[in-house]
């Protein structure tokens, strides 16, 4: 019977035409405390700030607010509260607000900061007539108007930046026990304010609430703003668009099967940080809390919002964006980040939340998926022919039928029956294996992880305290509760390589359907009434014992990748993991890489790559891709090669599809197109040097690999609603073809208040910035630019994996600007281990003039032994070439032979021959 029912579950998951079903998934209407605190618009906040409760201490204003009953003759408390502002480094505040005695604790999310954030000084600078004016050592005012209760953030140049509270819709709804019937009671009598408040239902799901209604509300307002932006994940546009006439942006992990375009559904991810921009500056707010959230938003320069409301809001000024933020349970807790320029403010967040790791240089590469290679002999043949038909591959992966009976930690005896083997075969070829683990696990008699969860107490419990069972791939499934650190450490320890044989450090895993995804919970996925871990308070029984899901649903699979990366560390300490996650949360980027999740093969799911992709490195996740191709369907010839070279130039690079689609690899479409797909892998594999630069900057610097044209470019308001093209670090603008049969598109080139130029790669010629222009293209063509004045590190010996080519040589392409100079960065270690740390890497910079080129390191404290040398340096934009050029190093003197290609202004250098391992110094003479 449960083999049955799982084959229905299955059926009914992917047949059908492809197109969401929306019944099975909430409208605010349908989310009881989004339909509550919605309609909640009082004309005043009730909140009031006590100021003689104010205390400083350290870097913290603490106080009290307290809830008055404004329609009672007298102004009674109803509720108190505590609040806590902080000061924090690097110009952020942080905003706490919480019940002063709750029935029970309230849920702080526990894993989306990297560490407590560091304090900077706060300074009282008056309370006087109402208002509380506080400052902190960077020069930031915060005033605070007592009744009712506002916080308006003043950036640097004294202008308001941020206003919380503004419109009244701060609510925290207090903590109450439900109340019983007494046996004299007419038993239809019942309290108003208890009306759906201790349980609500959604198609046959009864959610049973039993701490009752928890909900938060605040809305935040950005004065001078022109956009807003993040909140990922979402299939619109990277700006966001007002939602007065539809649904919020919805938060909450979902497993959406065949998700739809243009939509504010909540689907994987869910980052709860949004930024302001406009001309004057850019800040954020980054709320902190991982239950179900739902986002309104209002641009007052939007044509669909009236005009009156501008007026009667604004006073006619339109340059002004609200936001207000809505979440089941937890407290009020909300950084706010001023600023100034985007690349502050996306730096001040991922200070809080962290930064993505190094990550190891073969996940930069392209990588080879299909659920489901069959067999060891499957996957010999995939691996054999990207060599005969010379395409690289850094990773083959497999989905779930390589397991035994999609028991997790397995294989199967029959189709896998030599894992090892089949590693050391592709590992031979400088190839890694990338496995899925799932977090269901399958509720079979004698499987060593069910049997252990079972006997200790490792499995989520249902509202009653039993162990949880819901549906999912293997039929009947539990989940770990990945909240208890014993937990933790179970899951972590079963990829030690006795506990999971056939591995090895080649061996990297795959994280899916970790929202969590059941195929018969509420919304396909866990009940918000199961139960988990806390940790044990003395004297504490009963509700107040163990989180509700409710509270913690959006981080639960970052507790999961959290695992898995620490087991993978534990297991090879040395080297770096690699771990692919489909759901996100504030701080995902320390530990994985994400994708967009199950896509279709459909020209607009391609251009959709694009847009989310930009929004989630926004939000601290740069390691983002789209499954190329389209997971559901088969794409056509031309649809397989547009993705291929748009891919090739977003963050990870990997082709993957459904079960029920026609084998896809890159070979078995005619010759002409596994022509171009393999010159749309090679071009990626050329630029991988590139790529590992980006991501080491990012791991120092916190900024987004993947960057909107606005990060650089601030001022240009064209840039700001520009999201089919992006610039890669601040070196590549890249525009990808996601139209079908075009023979040209429009490319806006950023930067003609300086200047900019910006050459083709393809052909060097040079265009000066000056908004938009027609570029035309043919089906081998993909618009990408290198910005004049920055420096790029090719490597043109293309092996059949990215290890291969660690040591061949370099090409540099040397872009001028108007002034004649150009310079970049490079970054070489072994791509592999944690040696870096122990300054075993080159961090180099060179930089071009009329007089020369130099190579120098940037940290003199660090070295590695690279065997790679120039042999190729090509210099774009030169009008007046050198007669002669001289290499210097190592004291000794070398003459260069040079080229010139006067129809584009192009100056090659052939073979100079220097070490990259040394500085070094090219000097021309004219």
């Amino acid at each position: 019977m449960k083999t049955l029912w799982c084959l229905l579950v299955v059926v009914l998951t992917f047949s059908g035409s492809f197109a969401v079903d929306r019944n099975n998934f909430k409208t605010c209407d349908q989310a009881g405390f989004c339909k509550r605190l919605r309609s909640f618009k009082p004309e005043k906040s009730q909140y009031t700030l006590d100021i003689n409760s104010i205390i400083l201490n350290g870097n913290v204003l603490l106080a009290e607010v307290t809830t008055i009953d404004t329609e009672s003759d007298r102004r009674t408390v109803l509720w108190n509260y505590i609040l806590k502002l902080s000061a924090l480094e690097d110009s952020t505040f942080r905003v706490e607000l919480n019940e002063k005695e709750p029935l029970y604790a309230r849920y702080v999310t526990q894993l989306a900061l990297q560490h407590e954030p560091r304090p900077d000084g706060i300074n009282l600078v008056s309370k006087d007539n109402g208002k509380v004016v506080v400052t902190n050592n960077q020069g930031h005012k915060v005033v605070i108007t007592a009744e009712p209760l506002k916080f308006e953030f003043y950036d640097k140049n004294g202008e308001v930046a941020v206003v919380l509270n503004e419109n009244s819709q701060l609510l925290v709804e207090p903590l109450r026990k439900k109340r019983e019937k007494t046996d004299d009671e007419d038993v239809n009598v019942v309290e108003v304010e208890e009306e759906g408040m201790w349980g609500e239902n959604f198609k046959s799901h009864h959610d049973s609430k039993p701490r009752g209604n928890e909900a938060i509300s605040l809305d935040v307002s950005f004065p001078d703003a022109d956009q807003v932006y993040g909140i990922p994940e979402h299939t619109d546009r990277v700006h966001l668009a007002t939602t007065t006439s539809g649904e919020p942006y919805r938060l909450y992990n979902l497993d959406v099967f065949e998700y739809e375009l243009d939509s504010r559904m909540a689907i994987y991810g869910a980052i709860p940080v949004m930024y302001a921009h406009g001309t004057k500056h850019t800040v954020g707010v980054f709320w902190h809390n991982s239950a179900e959230t739902w986002v309104d938003v209002v641009n007052y320069a939007d044509s669909t919002v009236v005009s009156s409301l501008v007026n009667l809001v604004t006073g006619g000024q339109k340059r002004r964006v609200d936001a207000r933020f809505m979440s089941e349970s937890g407290i009020i807790d909300v950084f706010v980040m001023l600023g100034d320029t985007p690349a502050d403010v996306f730096r001040q967040y991922t200070a809080l939340t962290g930064v993505a790791p190094l990550p190891p240089r073969f996940s930069l590469a392209y990588h080879q998926s299909r659920w489901n290679y069959v067999d060891e002999g499957d996957v010999r043949s995939v691996d054999d022919n990207f060599d005969i038909h010379d395409i690289p591959a850094d990773a083959i992966w497999l989905d779930i039928e390589y397991t035994d009976r999609k028991m997790y930690f397995t294989w199967d005896a029959e189709k896998f029956r030599h894992p090892s083997e089949m590693v050391a075969n592709l590992t031979a070829k400088g190839r890694k294996l990338i496995v899925i683990i799932d977090p269901h696990i399958k509720r079979e008699p004698g499987y060593f992880y069910h049997e252990d969860a079972t006997d200790n107490g490792y499995y989520v419990k249902d509202k009653d305290g039993k162990d949880y069972e819901g549906w999912c791939w293997p039929g009947s499934s539990s989940y770990p509760d990945f909240l208890n650190p014993v937990v933790h450490d179970y899951y972590a320890s079963r990829y030690s390589f006795d506990k999971f044989p056939g591995t090895s450090k080649d061996v990297h895993i795959w994280n899916d359907m970790n929202e969590p995804s059941v195929f018969n919970g509420p919304e396909i996925t866990m009940p918000k009434d199961c139960r988990h871990y806390k940790p044990p308070e003395n004297g504490v029984e009963g509700i107040g014992s163990f989180w509700e899901h409710r509270h913690v649903h959006n981080e639960y699979g970052l507790f999961y990748i959290r695992g898995t990366f620490d087991g993978m560390q534990a297991r090879a300490p040395g080297q770096r993991p690699f771990i692919l996650t489909r759901a996100t949360f504030a701080g995902t980027q320390r530990y994985a890489a994400m994708w967009t999740g199950d896509n279709t093969a459909e020209w607009g799911f391609l251009a959709a790559s694009v847009p989310m992709c930009i929004s989630v490195a926004m939000s601290g996740v740069s390691f983002c891709g789209s499954d190329v191709g389209g997971f559901f369907k088969n794409p056509d010839a031309e649809l397989m090669t547009r993705w291929y070279q748009a891919a090739a130039y977003q963050p990870f690079f990997r082709a993957h599809s459904h079960i029920e689609t026609k084998r896809r690899e890159p070979w078995l479409f005619e010759a002409a197109t596994t022509g171009l797909l393999r010159d749309a892998v090679r071009r990626r594999y050329a630029l991988l040097d590139l790529w590992y630069t980006l991501f080491f900057e990012h791991s120092r610097d916190g900024l987004p690999v993947m960057r909107p044209l606005f990060q650089q470019y601030p001022k240009e308001e064209a840039t700001f609603t520009i999201d089919n093209e992006y610039l890669l670090g601040d070196r590549l603008l890249v525009r990808p073809v996601v139209e079908s049969g075009v023979t040209s598109v429009k490319v806006y080139l950023p930067g003609a208040d300086t200047q900019t130029l910006w050459y083709d790669v393809d052909s060097y010629q040079p265009h000066q910035a000056n908004g938009y222009f027609t570029q035309e293209v043919n089906i081998a063509k993909t618009p990408v630019y290198q910005r004049g004045g920055s420096a790029v590190w090719r490597k043109e010996r293309v092996r059949r994996s990215s290890s291969l080519m660690s040591h061949d040589p370099y090409t540099l392409v040397l872009a001028l600007d108007w002034n004649n100079t150009s310079e970049g960065t490079l970054y070489i270690d072994d791509g592999e281990t944690y040696d870096y740390k122990e300054k075993k890497y080159i961090y180099s910079k060179v930089k071009y003039t009329p007089e020369g080129i130099t190579y120098s390191f940037i940290d003199d404290s660090a070295s590695y032994p690279t065997r790679s040398w120039v042999e190729r340096i090509v210099i774009a934009g030169l009008k007046t070439p050198p007669k002669t050029a001289k290499l210097s190093q190592n004291e000794k003197q070398t003459a260069l032979l040079m080229t010139l290609h006067k129809g584009n202004d192009v100056l090659v250098i052939r073979k100079p021959g220097a070490s990259m391992a040394k500085p070094w110094k090219i000097t021309f003479s004219y």
